[in-house]
């Protein structure tokens, strides 16, 4: 049933005039009769701090935080922020850590890092990995909840319609380059940010009038802390033998403290520092102004839950007393994922095409980052290696164009029927989950590559490829062949009829093991690697006004965690 007004559909239009008419305006500004590579690719360096860190928000802020992240605040509350709280402190490593060494090595992707440091085996392997992650899990998913989540606001029936709809937005900004995706991106944060709080603010209001507190918003987060105080822990307890499937299945995917040792720092350290979606926003830029979004991302990240999550925490509350019945359990089953459509529904007119764009700045944005994320690797890492060497700049700008259309085509056809298998996790834990499959792998191999000289790039294929076949292991096989209990995890019945390790304590233990494999092999090796990154400690000096911006940050969300532990 379509939820819209002519009102919503006059904003929501303006908003998509707005967005285009300006990514034109930035396109045609500066260009250049011949385009060339750096500037279709990396914006030629032009991005300034402030287009960086909203560029990175908004590539990272999508349907599956939305959509998936507010469906896991329904299931589990605010413990599910600790992806984007722990995300700021991984920017602060990969701004003052990570950022100094590619930008002194002139690192552009992230398969070049790896040929430059290892060899060129390494990079086609990974290259091919990104490909394929980015267009299958990535791209699909971004689409798939996108669209879902929208066509319950204008109707199940244009469900199709919205996927290609979604994907000719994102080509008109994606087409004009790195430039136009930085700067839009800009336009795409504010519209995000300010509908999301729009709709936080009604969910908390909702809240409040449910319990008799008239439109107080912060009676109505006291009353949701009150009422729902099981929502408000950051650890889960260890399940034990009586422990209902709810509570395994919320240990399952956040596996208590075990999670701060082991998974959450690989899946942000690599989602943030060995990714070309997101690290390609800073590539082209010089060291401060770098190092200066990253941190401005990081602050940001910091207040996303407010949008992304609380909507679901309060659609729990609504839902446990008796609102929102037919909204999150269609057809009589629940579904944790129609939290945050379930709370557009209740928009007045205006504000919901005002929520619509948000949610749809989301999703384009997105879309715009992982396709040229895609093209870039294809053209300079596939193409221009492998196929036609001597291609020149012009021809490797209109390949990236084609690989676009051609993600996104692809990425159509996967989306096409209305199912991905996504499974009880919800879609937020199903993208982790099975990114986290070359996780462990690509972080090891860019950790010691980075910092010991030694590492051997036989070393770092053999990494590669064990960090996935121990992936696969741990989360199919281990409890199997190594039973369901053992010193380094414990697998829970998964409601399946089977047994599962956390995909986090997966992760960790995948790591680890590949990290040791991979020093042995290099110990066996030169004791010093010959295409090893001279390291020294004046690139990771930081201005005062850097230091003094981490130093709110870590303040920021010390605060958080003695609050909510």
């Amino acid at each position: 049933m379509n939820q819209l007004n002519q009102l919503d559909y006059i904003i929501f239009l303006l908003y998509f005039i707005g967005v285009s008419s300006y990514g034109y305006w930035i396109y045609k500004r500066k260009q250049k009769t011949n385009l060339d590579t750096k500037d279709f690719f990396l914006a030629e360096g032009s991005l300034t701090w402030w287009a960086i860190g909203a560029s990175l928000i908004a590539s990272n802020i999508s349907a599956e935080q939305f959509i998936g992240m507010s469906g896991n605040g329904f299931q589990f509350g605010v413990a599910i922020a600790v992806y984007e709280w722990l995300a700021a402190i991984s920017l602060i490593i990969v701004a003052v850590w990570f950022m100094p060494i590619y930008l002194k090595n002139h690192i552009y992707t992230m398969p070049q890092f790896l040929k430059t440091r290892y060899n060129e085996t390494v990079s086609l392997i990974m290259a091919v990995f990104w490909l394929f992650l980015y267009i299958f899990v990535n791209l699909t998913s971004i689409l798939f909840l996108g669209a879902l989540a929208i066509s319950t606001l204008v109707g199940a029936d244009y469900f199709h319609a919205i996927i290609i709809g979604l994907c000719l937005f994102a080509l008109v900004i994606t087409l004009g380059g790195m430039k136009v995706i930085g700067y839009t991106d800009v336009i795409q944060v504010v519209v995000l940010i300010i509908g999301g709080l729009v709709t936080t603010y009604l969910a908390l209001t909702l809240v409040s009038q449910k319990f008799g507190l008239g439109n107080d918003v912060l009676a109505g987060f006291g009353a949701m802390m009150r009422d729902a105080d099981d929502h408000f822990h950051l650890i889960f307890e260890k399940p034990g033998p009586n422990a209902s499937q709810v509570e395994i299945n919320k240990y399952l995917t956040l596996p208590g403290i075990a999670m701060y040792f082991a998974g959450q720092w690989i899946v942000n350290l690599n989602y943030w520092g060995c990714n070309q979606y997101i690290t390609q926003r800073a590539l082209g830029a010089d060291l401060h102004t770098a190092r200066t979004g990253i941190l401005f991302a990081a602050l940001l990240k910091i207040f996303m839950p407010l949008i992304v999550m609380l909507p679901g925490i309060a659609a729990y509350v609504l839902y446990k007393n008796g609102s929102l019945q037919s909204e999150m359990a269609p057809g009589g089953r629940l579904l944790a994922d129609n939290a945050y459509s379930a709370i557009l529904s209740f928009l007045p007119n205006g504000l919901k095409g005002l929520s619509m764009a948000a949610l749809t700045a989301a999703i384009v944005a997105s879309l715009a980052g992982k396709a040229n994320s895609i093209s870039t690797i294809f053209t300079l890492d596939i193409y221009q290696k492998y196929i036609k060497k001597d291609a020149n700049e012009g021809q490797l700008v209109w390949v990236g164009r084609i690989a676009i259309f051609m993600a996104m085509a692809l990425a159509i056809a996967l989306t096409w029927q209305d199912t991905l298998g996504i499974g009880r996790e919800g879609g937020f834990t199903f993208i982790q989950k099975y990114t986290g499959y070359i996780s462990p792998g690509i972080f090891a191999v860019f950790l010691l590559g980075f910092f010991w000289k030694r590492t051997t790039g036989t070393a770092a294929v053999v990494g590669i490829l064990l960090g996935f076949a121990l992936a696969v292991f741990f989360n199919h096989y281990a409890p199997t062949v190594l039973g369901n209990e053992t010193l380094i995890y414990t697998a829970f019945p998964n409601g399946n009829g089977g047994y599962e390790i956390p995909f986090l304590i997966c992760m960790g233990w995948s790591f680890f093991f590949t990290v040791v494999v991979m020093v042995a092999i290099s110990l066996a090796g030169p004791a010093v690697s010959p295409k090893a990154f001279e390291i020294d400690s004046k690139m990771f000096r930081l201005a005062p006004s850097t230091t003094a911006l981490i130093a709110v940050i870590v303040l920021l969300i010390s605060a958080i965690y003695v609050r909510f532990w």
